[in-house]
């Protein structure tokens, strides 16, 4: 499972291959999860976490989307990611600052042209490049903390599917 270990992706993906027809493979979701697990089945989509007592900030989550385009043949796409709402305050920090990045990048150029000093500008500016990249570090940092429980998550899944019934 190398895609755990990708030093560039912060939500890892793989995709699992199997014979069986697509009906078998949702009635393999339809259990009751073990201990320390929590499934919920959606049509094709199985979101596997953590149970709340088992949870901290970094905990992950793993989306499964099953998908069949042949007759017995399915495929298991995954994806292990952050909490959503976690996922979604990330993203809005992102674009929070790539948007003040832009207004003091347009700030920085009026005044220039003006001939005005920048200096406050080009300051804030760097600023918020520093911030990018601690949040970018935090990310990181939230990844290698979570790589334990993206572990547990896998070999769950894989003992799930193991079972599954073969066309």
């Amino acid at each position: 499972m190398s895609e755990l270990g990708n030093e560039i992706v912060l939500r890892p993906r793989f995709k699992i291959e199997l014979s069986t027809d697509l009906e078998s493979l949702k009635t393999t979701f339809d259990i009751v999860a073990k201990n320390p697990f929590s499934l919920k089945r959606l049509d094709e989509h199985v979101y596997l976490r953590f149970e709340k007592s088992h949870t901290d900030f970094w905990s992950p989550q793993l989306h499964l989307e099953m998908t069949s385009f042949e007759k017995n043949e399915s495929t298991i796409h995954g994806v292990f990611g952050p909490n959503p709402t976690l996922w979604t305050f990330f993203i809005f920090l992102h674009f929070g600052i790539g948007t003040l990045f832009v207004i003091l990048a347009v700030f920085a150029y009026s005044n220039y042209s003006l001939g005005h000093d920048i200096t406050i500008w080009m300051v804030g500016m760097v600023f918020l490049v520093v911030i990018w990249f601690a949040l970018y570090a935090f990310g990181r940092l939230g990844k290698s903390k979570g790589k334990p429980q993206m572990r547990q998550l896998r070999d769950y899944l894989d003992e799930l599917i193991q079972d599954v019934p073969k066309n």
